[in-house]
């Protein structure tokens, strides 16, 4: 799987500084700059530090199933703000380059706060999901024909792990889904609307050749 970061740190030198420090035990693969530089961190066949605790899809071990990018951002504790159209514009190649090179499907192109709900924001609601999707690297947000299927909420946590989400924290599921395919609304409330974007997921064959 690809998993996205923002680096939540001041600046790009505070964050290689950080992700090539031992004694910090994280690291990446790649870290893209918000001028659009592209700089590899640890070569792709080498387990990277990124993912932390976390699970998708029953992979525990999400450190050695993944590729790490890390995005210059200062996120949301030092000013969280949009992604410029250079550091967009050096991602998406970099990303469609990593998914054909390692066969990784649309739905297994994930967020940090996907595989780890409880511990993280990032990439965050303002990550440009959309430019990844039309070029179907990336899952995009149903927003046609949604149809809501009316499961309790237990149903719906159900329904939110065959996806791929780890539940065990449910609010913090609901709020990272909604992060990822409802940005304009974080509530962790399990509304219609949550609903029908999660069936219309479960349905589309992007997601389902992944499983």
């Amino acid at each position: 799987m690809l998993v996205l970061h923002y680096t939540g740190m001041e600046d790009a030198a505070s964050a290689i500084t950080r992700l090539t420090d031992p004694e910090a035990q994280v690291s990446c693969h790649w870290l893209v700059a918000e001028d659009g530089q592209v700089v590899r961190m640890v070569d792709e066949a080498k387990r990277a530090w990124h993912a932390g605790k976390a699970r998708w899809r029953g992979i525990t071990d999400v450190n050695s199933a993944s590729v790490g990018i890390e995005i210059v951002n200062p996120g949301h504790e030092w000013g969280y703000r949009p992604f410029p159209e250079a550091q967009m514009s050096a991602l998406i190649p970099l990303v469609a380059e990593i998914v054909a090179r390692h066969h990784i499907r649309p739905a297994n192109v994930v967020g940090h706060s996907d595989v780890a709900p409880a511990r993280k924001l990032d990439p965050g609601e303002l990550f440009d999901w959309e430019a990844l999707a039309r070029l179907k690297l990336a899952l995009p947000r149903p927003a046609r024909s949604l149809s809501d299927p009316h499961w309790t909420d237990p149903g719906f946590l159900l329904a939110l792990e065959r996806f791929g989400y780890d539940v065990s924290d449910g609010p913090a599921a609901v709020r990272a889904f909604q992060r990822r395919f409802r940005p304009d609304r974080i509530d962790g409330v399990i509304d219609g609307q949550t609903r029908a974007i999660l069936l219309s997921l479960l349905l589309d064959p992007l997601c389902t050749a992944a499983a």
